[in-house]
C-alpha cells in the first residue's frame, strides 16, 4: 500500500492510545516499517534511533530472527492452550526460570498479557490472600504522587496521575497516596539534608499514612524502583530498606512495579537488586519478551501460595491469554540473548557514560535536572535554572509538544516529551545500545534543546 493509502484507513480505522485522534485528522500519522537493533525505520524508508525502545520494551532490538524463529517453532507446534487447569511446557520451562533469576523466594510466577493486568493481578491476590488468612479488614494499597501503575480499573486507581484517572471517576475504592522522591522538588527536602534523611523523611510518609488510615486496614504499599511519571525519579539511599522494615512492621505486603524497571532495564535482571531490597511481589511486562510477543507476570514469594495449596482453594483470577505458548518461547529465547550477549553487563559498563553525556548537557540554561539509572532517564526542562521555576502550562504544552518532540524525531531521535508532573525527555534506548549509540542520542539532545533553550528566552 502507498502511504496515502495507509493514511485513510489509519484516519478512518484506527484509535491509537493515549493520542489526539483530532490532530491526525489534518496531520500525518508517522507509520513505522521495520527495524533493525537499536534503529526503527519509517515508510519512507528514514532512519531513527529507538530511544525509547518502543515504549520501555525493546531490550535486545529489533529484527531478532532467533526470537522471531522461537515463536514460529512453538506455534506450529501448540499455538494457544490456557493455563486454568491445564499446564504446557513452555509455561512451565519459562516459570522455572524466572524464578531462578529472581531473588530471595520469589519462586511462584502468575502470568498475565501485560503490564497492567499484573498489577490488577497483584491487588487481587494481596486482598485475597488477606480474606485467606482471616485479616479480612486489609484491602487498603498505597502508592506516590504521579506514580503511573497501569489503566486497568484497579491498577488506575492505584495512580498518582491525577488527569489519566479523573476522568474514569469514581474508582476502585481504598487507595491513598504520598509524596515521591523527587528530591529536585519534594517539599521533604530541606537545605543541608544527606540523601539518606532525605530517604528516612520519604518512607516516613508510607508509615504516617499507614498509621492514618489504620494498620489493620492497609494490605499494601506499591513503588517503582525508578519512578516512571514525573521523569525517571530515582529512590534515595536507604529508602527501599526503610519501607521494608516499615511494611515489616505493620505486616504489609511490598510491591515491587517493575513493568519498566525488570529485564535489564536498570543493570539487573530486577530493579529490587539495583537498590537491595527483597519485594513481596514483583509485576513486570515489557522486557519480559523484548516487545516480540505481549506477556506480563506477577512473581511472588513462597509463602503467598500457602493458603491456596489446600484442596478446596483457589486464586479466584485468570486471564485467557496469560502464558501464551508462542509468548513463552519469545521470552525463553529473549532470555537466552540476555545470556549470550551480556545484556545486564553492557548496560553496567556503559551506564556511567550515559550518566556524563546527559549530565554534559548542564552547559543548556533549561535543563534543571538530570536523572535516572542504567538505561533509564529523565531530563528535567525549567525557565530558570537558578531559581528553578517552571514553564507554565501553555509554554510547557508549547515547547514540548509543538517543537521538542516534532523536532528530536525530525532529527532522528524517537525518544518521550512528557508534562505529567515538570516538563521531561525521558530516555529508554535498547540495551544492546553501546557507546556510539550514546553519544548519538547525546548529540542530538544537544542540537535541539539549544535551539529550545533559545526559545524559552524569549518566553
Amino acid at each position: 500500500m502507498t502511504n496515502e493509502q495507509l493514511q485513510e484507513l489509519a484516519r478512518k480505522h484506527l484509535w491509537m492510545h493515549f493520542s489526539s485522534m483530532g490532530y491526525y485528522q489534518e496531520h500525518d500519522v508517522p507509520i513505522m516499517s521495520h527495524g533493525e537493533g537499536a534503529y526503527i525505520y519509517d515508510i519512507h524508508g528514514k532512519k531513527y534511533l529507538d530511544g525509547l525502545a518502543g515504549l520501555f520494551v525493546s531490550q535486545v532490538g529489533h529484527g531478532r530472527k532467533p526470537i522471531a524463529d522461537a515463536i514460529a517453532k512453538q506455534t506450529e507446534k501448540l499455538a494457544y492452550f490456557p493455563i486454568w487447569n491445564n499446564a504446557h511446557q513452555p509455561a512451565i520451562e519459562l516459570a522455572a526460570r524466572i524464578a531462578e533469576l529472581a531473588p530471595a523466594d520469589l519462586n511462584r510466577v502468575f502470568f498475565t498479557s501485560g503490564g497492567s493486568e499484573a498489577v490488577e493481578s497483584a491487588w487481587k491476590l494481596v486482598r485475597q490472600y488477606y480474606t485467606e488468612i482471616g485479616e479480612h479488614r486489609r484491602f487498603k494499597v498505597i502508592s506516590r504522587n504521579l506514580a503511573y501503575h497501569g489503566t486497568t480499573m484497579g491498577a488506575l486507581s492505584i495512580n498518582g496521575l491525577t488527569d489519566i484517572k479523573n476522568v474514569f471517576e469514581p474508582l476502585v475504592p481504598g487507595t491513598y497516596k504520598v509524596e515521591n522522591t523527587d528530591a529536585y522538588h519534594s517539599h521533604l527536602m530541606a537545605e543541608g539534608m544527606t540523601d539518606e534523611e532525605f530517604g528516612k523523611r520519604c518512607a516516613y510518609e508510607i508509615e504516617r499514612a499507614i498509621e492514618i488510615e489504620g494498620p489493620d486496614t492497609v494490605a499494601a504499599v506499591f513503588l517503582e524502583p525508578v519512578q516512571n511519571s514525573g521523569g525517571c525519579i530515582v529512590p534515595p539511599q536507604g529508602y527501599f530498606q526503610e519501607v521494608r522494615r516499615i511494611c515489616d512492621k505493620y505486616g504489609i505486603m511490598l510491591v515491587s512495579d517493575e513493568v519498566i524497571c525488570a529485564f535489564g532495564r536498570l543493570g539487573h535482571m530486577f530493579g529490587c537488586e539495583k537498590f537491595d531490597y527483597i519485594p513481596d511481589i514483583i509485576t513486570c511486562a515489557k522486557g519480559i519478551t523484548s516487545g516480540y510477543s505481549p506477556m506480563g507476570a506477577m512473581i511472588c514469594r513462597d509463602y503467598l501460595i500457602e493458603p491456596f495449596l489446600k484442596p478446596d482453594k483457589y486464586f479466584m483470577h485468570g486471564i485467557t491469554f496469560a502464558g501464551h505458548p508462542g509468548a513463552c518461547a519469545a521470552a525463553m529465547a529473549n532470555l537466552d540473548i540476555f545470556e549470550q550477549e551480556d545484556i545486564l553487563g553492557n548496560v553496567q559498563r556503559n551506564e556511567e557514560l550515559f550518566r556524563e553525556l546527559l549530565e554534559g548537557l548542564y552547559d543548556i540554561p533549561i535543563i534543571g535536572d538530570v536523572r535516572g539509572a542504567g538505561y533509564f532517564w529523565g531530563i528535567e526542562i525549567v525557565k530558570n535554572k537558578a531559581t528553578k521555576e517552571a514553564l507554565n502550562e501553555d509554554e510547557a504544552k508549547d515547547i514540548l509538544f509543538n517543537f521538542l518532540s516534532p523536532k528530536l524525531y525530525e532529527n532522528g531521535l524517537i525518544c518521550r516529551t512528557d508534562d505529567r508532573g515538570e516538563p521531561v525527555i525521558q530516555l529508554s534506548p535498547p540495551l544492546i545500545c553501546g557507546p556510539d549509540e550514546l553519544r548519538e542520542i547525546a548529540g542530538i539532545l544537544r542540537k535541539v534543546l539549544t535551539e529550545a533553550a533559545e526559545l524559552v528566552a524569549k518566553l
